[in-house]
């Protein structure tokens, strides 16, 4: 009887066994079941949005193409010709006195902080044009009135720097003409350097502000010598060189003050070198000299002579590597960069 009741109870437990079996079971397979729907319905609906997203950059590459085909393209600019097409050769030039920088200005819109290149082509050279000054101003602004179109039409970038000597002191082109160098050179490595005096203005645009080989001068003629060579060998007024010529000689000696010699004494250094000087045609380099009397503060050099002596001795330590002065301002004006200048005094 114990028996029957052990066994009984046995069972009972068992059927509770398997009723706990099954209904795992099922709710295993119900898990299961709901598992895979889920990932099927998953897979199905993002299979339309892979291919909407697709659509939609195709539509979007195809729109792309069709606007890139129909932007005008820039085409990329080529190298100023040898000779501009804007030359217009002689030219006869006016000096009004009513003529005003404002006037200068206007007609210059293309001129900004005393610098211009040309939008049509890339230039041969970028040029710096060095002016030493000091109480020139109307000389200053005949040579800005024709000197900017001048340069225009030859399609060169370049820069006009005019440098002024501060105080009372006995005025030293040359020395002015290294700080101008110096200066121009913190801005923009120029492939050239023109050395301008103020009172020239050039008649003729096919007379290229453009340095060569050798250096070069461009006054061969002007109406004050009958458009003749001043002398034999003579080197002034305007002359230009490149970045590396004018290193080569040292520049300018510091030690002309007065009137006269700096510009044979730049010629000796440059015969040193064993350089020789090019210039143009004569009927090429023509240039007006506007009258004036001599500045007081500039007069003739009777120390010149000796100085021209010994520049064979001293030219490698008297010039651009002994150039010492002050900057006191540098103005960036409409058409010319005003650099101004403490240089010292002759000893």
């Amino acid at each position: 009887m114990a028996l029957c009741t052990s066994i009984c109870k046995i069972l009972r437990r068992g059927k509770y066994f398997l009723l706990l079996f099954l209904t795992l079971s099922v709710l295993a397979w119900i898990a299961t079941f709901s598992g895979d729907t889920f990932k099927s319905i998953q897979f199905s609906s993002a299979t339309p949005q892979t291919s909407v997203k697709d659509d939609t950059l195709r539509e979007k590459l195809i729109v792309a193409t069709v606007l890139a085909k129909n932007v005008p393209t820039v085409p990329p600019k080529h190298d100023c010709p040898k000779e501009s097409p804007l030359l217009k050769g002689p030219m006869k030039l006016t000096f009004e006195s009513s003529l005003t920088l404002k006037e200068v200005e206007s007609e210059n819109k293309a001129v900004e902080e005393g610098e211009f290149e040309p939008k049509e082509c890339n230039a041969r050279q970028s040029v710096a044009i060095l002016i030493p000054h000091r109480h020139r101003e109307i000389h200053l602004l005949y040579l800005l009135h024709h000197l900017h179109p001048f340069l225009q039409r030859q399609q060169l970038h370049y820069a006009v720097y005019v440098i002024q000597q501060a105080g009372g002191a006995t005025f030293n082109r040359a020395k002015l003409l290294n700080v101008g160098y110096l200066e121009a050179l913190k801005d923009y490595s120029w492939d050239c350097f023109i050395f301008h005096d103020v009172d020239l203005v050039p008649e003729n645009d096919h007379n290229l502000y453009l340095c060569d080989k050798q250096p070069k001068h461009l006054v061969v003629g002007r109406n004050a010598t009958g458009y003749k060579l001043r002398y034999k060998g003579y080197f002034g007024g305007v002359t230009a060189l490149t970045k590396d010529q004018f290193l080569q000689v040292n520049g300018f000696s510091n030690t002309y003050w007065g009137w006269g010699g700096e510009d044979d004494d730049l010629r000796i250094r440059v015969e040193l070198q064993k350089l020789k000087i090019v210039r143009p045609p004569a009927d090429i380099a023509r240039y007006t000299m506007v009258f004036h009397k001599r500045d007081s503060g500039n007069e003739i050099n009777k120390d010149r002579m000796r100085l021209l002596g010994r520049t064979p001795r001293v030219w490698k330590k008297d010039g651009l590597n002994s150039c010492s002065y002050k900057t006191l301002s540098i103005e960036r004006m409409p058409l010319y960069v005003n650099v101004t200048v403490d240089i010292g005094k002759p000893s």
